[in-house]
């Protein structure tokens, strides 16, 4: 019996070891597609639990199905506490029980803290209700609702033409994003709330042709409540026409409940004001601000009022980056904030209570690693609860020790998969640009990356133009996923992105195809050096301004390159003009229009950096793909992009997606992007 159990015993401690020492897999579309995505996520009101919203797609029915999970602050393992299909937001946690109210469809429910005790406790469906918020108090709820301001369709002139899809449009901004409009706009409601019932409801914004959220990327940060319910404080931009499409002036707008008042408490302010926030006592808001008017990349700082007082001051002006958010802390001494500095994305922190004017030099950076500090959940004790990012890893929940800087990660989403995948190697590399600057870059290897071998390499280049290249992590333009595909990436930090000073990234306004395009060709050719990379196998591929920069580059590159992948980019700047939405870019970055001839900046831009006056230089194969609903960068610009390629006799392809806008958002439609985008490679690298 002792040696049949030695013998037992021998074979599952082999068989173990046999499973420990299979191979790593390698990354795959599908693979992608089936890692969960945290979507948002709150802290308990006594500090010991987090819940969060993690959403996984279902191929299949090309929908995703969030459900809310719950870990507790010093780790442990995650429990699921939702099952049902369809999304979900978290209202309110009763503070002495634990209890959670919650939306879902349509209707609000409550269950304990372990998902048990589930009820539904209002009847009647409201599928139209969004960014719902119930007050502190408990005794009022906020929502926003579409509503009709103005007759755009013929149907709604026309009574006694029902079946008319025509619009009747008398300005502009008659499109944003992938909708046009229809006259409908989205309005804050606010009602008396009873446990459930909802009653006495009022449109604070009643005849205003203006949206709250901001469209179209504004969500629930946008409205809020103050802590002791008695206002709502709102973003919104209240121009209309001609006017919203140039300008970026968003104001902060402060709603008296009891008196039914409304006024603009950044008057004066103009550029974008947005993510209001109270502290814990109600005595101050801060706020993100920029200066300019018209530029969307200027330079975010933290504004904060003393509400007694009125004082207002910057907490960052003296500091030379810009922030992404923040949140109070628990003893309203300091704000926590992310920003982006030296390509990772960190948190940080500034003392409040000191002399203001001087808050600048009090700015403490927390974390330090190669990794993103993507959001703020809250914070526990001496804690902060954070997600974390990074090339090869999806977001997680961690804890920050305010203290040390320490991360504990508490979250599992994706554990399951990423235990079984090779990872890619990521490293920093230091090139010097052509006029002279240091200019970082990351480098992304193959998992099984070996140094004597040569391995075709792909420039990447950014969109934005003037958004930070760190360490985030995408389900589309994903780093490890090319990586496992047998390429090595070059991804540099070119002109324009934030976290190497402000004067780094207003430098590419203006200037779209001037240094940035010389950086990307510093990065290849940086690159290009090393005797593992395949000179005559490489690759350069990007999405809107980074599409832009591969159109330009097809036409400038010298035979560097032997295929390009645009998406969604720029080809031709003077008819892009006169088809995206917001002006107030197009103006800030290239100049303003091309039929001011007395513009020396714009006339440079439709000229000298305008990619569709370099086709005759063209000679290399390009595939390129285009969103149907993309307005941004409409339509026009992939299908001229191809007929000229077409035309010349280049090899090329054309990826149409017609659902999708800027991005590619259903499923199916990501998968094909990403066989098609391999297949393109492989055929021509």
């Amino acid at each position: 019996m002792k040696s049949l159990l030695c013998a037992l015993l021998i074979l599952v401690m082999a068989t173990l070891n046999i499973k420990a020492q299979q191979p790593l897999q390698k990354l795959n579309p599908e693979t992608l597609w089936r890692l969960g995505r945290f979507s948002g996520a709150t802290l308990t009101p006594d500090g010991k639990n987090i819940l969060y919203t993690v959403s996984t797609y279902n191929i299949g029915t090309n929908k995703s199905e969030p459900n809310i999970f719950s870990v507790g602050v010093d780790g442990g393992p995650s429990q699921q506490i939702t099952n049902e299909p369809g999304s979900k937001a978290i209202l309110k946690i009763d503070p002495a029980t634990g209890r959670i109210t919650y939306w879902y469809d349509g209707r609000i429910w409550q269950m304990n803290s372990d998902g048990g005790s589930l009820a539904m406790i209002t009847v009647n469906q409201q599928d139209d209700f969004d960014n719902i918020r119930i007050s502190p108090d408990g005794k009022k709820i906020m929502y926003t609702r579409d509503v009709q301001i103005a007759k755009v369709l013929g149907k709604d002139k026309y009574s006694d033409l029902p079946k008319a899809n025509a619009y009747v449009i008398t300005d502009l901004n008659y499109r944003h994003w992938d909708t046009w409009n229809s006259g409908k706009c989205s309005h804050i409601f606010l009602a008396d709330y009873d446990n459930g019932k909802i009653s006495n409801e009022k449109d604070i914004m009643h005849g205003e042709a203006f949206d709250v959220p901001q469209k179209p990327s504004g969500g629930l940060e946008d409205l809020i409540f103050s802590p002791d319910s008695k206002r709502i404080i709102y973003v919104c931009k209240k121009k209309a026409g001609k006017d919203y499409a140039q300008s970026t002036n968003t104001s902060l707008y402060q709603y008296n409940i009891a008196t039914d008042e409304t006024r603009d408490i950044t008057q004066g302010m103009n550029g974008y004001d947005t993510a209001p926030a109270f502290s814990n006592d109600g005595s101050q808001l801060a706020w993100l601000s920029m200066k300019e008017d018209g530029y969307e990349a200027d330079k975010n700082d933290i504004i904060i009022r003393d509400l007694k007082t009125g004082a207002k001051f910057n907490l960052t002006a003296q500091w030379d980056e810009t922030i992404s958010s923040f949140a109070f802390s628990k003893d309203d001494s300091k704000i926590y904030f992310l920003a982006v500095v030296n390509g990772t994305e960190q948190l940080h922190s500034v003392d409040i209570t000191g002399n203001r004017a001087a808050a600048a030099s009090t700015i403490k950076q927390i974390t330090k690693g190669q990794w993103d500090v993507s959001s703020i959940i809250g914070q526990s004790g001496t804690s902060m609860i954070v997600t974390r990012t990074d090339m090869n890893h999806a977001a997680e929940v961690y804890s920050v020790n305010l203290n040390t800087g320490s991360m504990q990660k508490l979250s599992d989403i994706n554990d399951k998969i990423n235990n079984r995948l090779a990872p890619s190697r990521v490293a920093e590399r230091h090139i010097k640009t052509s006029d002279g600057k240091d200019m970082l870059a990351w480098v992304i290897y193959p998992p099984d990356f070996d140094a004597s071998k040569k391995y075709p390499t792909l420039l990447f280049c950014q969109g934005g133009p003037q958004s930070p290249l760190s360490q985030g992590y995408s389900f589309r333009w994903n780093f490890q996923l090319m990586a496992a595909n047998g390429y090595i990436i070059i991804a540099p930090n070119r002109r324009g992105m934030p976290g190497h000073g402000v004067e780094w990234n207003r430098e590419i306004s203006g200037d779209w195809g001037g240094q940035a395009i010389q950086d990307y060709l510093s990065a290849i050719d940086d690159i290009s050096t090393e005797p593992y990379v395949d000179k005559e196998r490489l690759g350069c591929v990007g999405a809107s301004y980074g599409g832009y920069s591969v159109y330009m580059l097809a036409g400038v590159h010298n035979g560097r390159f032997k295929t390009f992948i645009a998406h969604d980019g720029l080809f031709d700047l003077k008819s892009w003009y006169g088809t995206t939405e917001e002006l107030w870019f197009a103006n800030k970055d290239i100049g303003g229009n091309y039929w001011d001839k007395m513009n020396a900046k714009a006339q440079k831009s439709y000229s000298k950096f305008n990619p569709s006056n370099y086709v005759d230089k063209w000679n290399t194969p390009i595939m390129i793909i285009q969103g149907g609903k993309d307005y941004r960068v409409p339509i026009e610009q992939g299908l001229q992009a191809f007929q000229a390629a077409q035309l010349r006799g280049i090899k090329s392809k054309l990826l149409y997606l017609p659902d999708e806008n800027h991005w590619v958002l259903k499923p199916q439609n990501a998968l094909v992007w990403q066989r098609e985008f391999f297949d393109w490679l492989k055929e021509t690298l």
